[in-house]
């Protein structure tokens, strides 16, 4: 197994500690799909189910992904990566994250007896915070925003193996598991509706129905307080970030904004904002069917009650919510 770039074509080993191209490109699979047939990890992951709901005259699939075993979706790649990992030998590792990442890389980690530290913003949320502790990792703060974390952990990186959901193609191996269980529960459908930070959902999603053979239009939401891979999208400025409740999704400088913009374009999908008096209304929406999960999951809710404000026409629309409510 090997990665190469995506740029200029260079191998390099999936146990080695580039992470990225000595040319700056990113790291792709150089291999057929990875499948984890016997596990050497595992903490209980499973299919989530799938909910049909009607929210602002939007029906919509809801599927819950924050029924996995860390309580996001992030425990598809990190189920991979780190089954691949212990099967690799390494036994140390780095990882940054807004949190959910963070706590499922630390979970599987406890799992596996591999020693790991997760870098997180500041201003993560303490239920996040809590939970990476409690799974024994070694947890530094950073002042400043979600990219002042990636800026941090560059260091780290030169000297022990990073575990990244970003820049690690074998994460994204995981989370485009969430397709089969979509075609499984629903058939294909016309849309999914995905929130977009750094991409993880969305290249998942991307990946796993390309490799099916046939792409639902990809709707992308972002928070309208960080709106990078929006505002190129639309070939709008750039604006400042802020700071929103979508910690999830709050990334100014996604590394991989080229292949999100790539994926939305292939599937005929869009692009979009929601406002945070939107997405923690959604949430409350939500929550009041007896779904709870955290604002970022809010944001597709949101996205897809716009998008379609004007009547879905039959449409069959997905929605992961990614997160649980219980981390913030």
């Amino acid at each position: 197994m090997f990665f190469y770039c995506k740029n200029c074509g260079k191998k390099y080993p999936a146990d080695g500690m580039d992470y990225k191209c000595e040319c700056g490109g990113l790291f792709e699979l150089g291999h057929e799909s990875v499948e984890i047939v016997n596990p050497l990890v595992s903490i209980g992951e499973t299919d989530t189910p799938m909910l049909e709901r009607t929210l602002g005259g939007v029906t919509m699939q809801l599927k819950l992904d924050y029924y996995m075993p860390t309580g996001s979706f992030k425990d598809r790649g990190a189920y991979v990566l780190i089954n691949k990992l212990k099967e690799f030998g390494i036994n140390e590792v780095v990882e940054d994250s807004s949190g959910n990442a963070g706590a499922a890389i630390a979970g599987y980690c406890a799992a596996a007896g591999i020693k790991c530290s997760i870098y997180v913003p500041e201003s993560t949320s303490e239920g996040k915070i809590k939970q990476v502790k409690a799974y024994g990792a070694n947890l530094v703060k950073v002042p400043g925003s979600r990219d002042d974390t990636s800026h941090a952990i560059q260091a780290a990186a030169q000297k022990v193996y990073y575990a990244s959901h970003v820049y690690n193609p074998l994460f994204f191996e995981g989370t485009k598991s969430i397709v089969p269980e979509i075609i499984k529960q629903c058939g294909i459908p016309d849309y999914v509706v995905v929130p977009a930070g750094n991409g993880t959902m969305l290249l998942g999603v991307y990946l796993g129905f390309k490799e099916f053979g046939k792409l639902p239009k990809i709707i992308a939401a972002q928070s309208a307080h960080c709106t990078p891979v929006y505002s190129k999208f639309k070939g709008l400025e750039p604006q400042p970030a802020s700071p929103t409740a979508a910690e999830g999704i709050a990334v100014g400088t996604p590394m991989r904004i080229e292949e999100m913009i790539q994926a939305v374009r292939e599937s005929g999908g869009d692009f979009l904002t929601v406002e945070d008096e939107e997405v923690l209304a959604c949430k409350d929406e939500l929550a009041a069917m007896g779904i709870y999960c955290e604002p970022t999951s809010g944001v597709a809710v949101a996205a897809a009650k716009k998008y379609f404000a004007n009547g879905q026409h039959g449409a069959k629309i997905v929605v992961p919510l990614t997160g649980s409510g219980l981390k913030k």
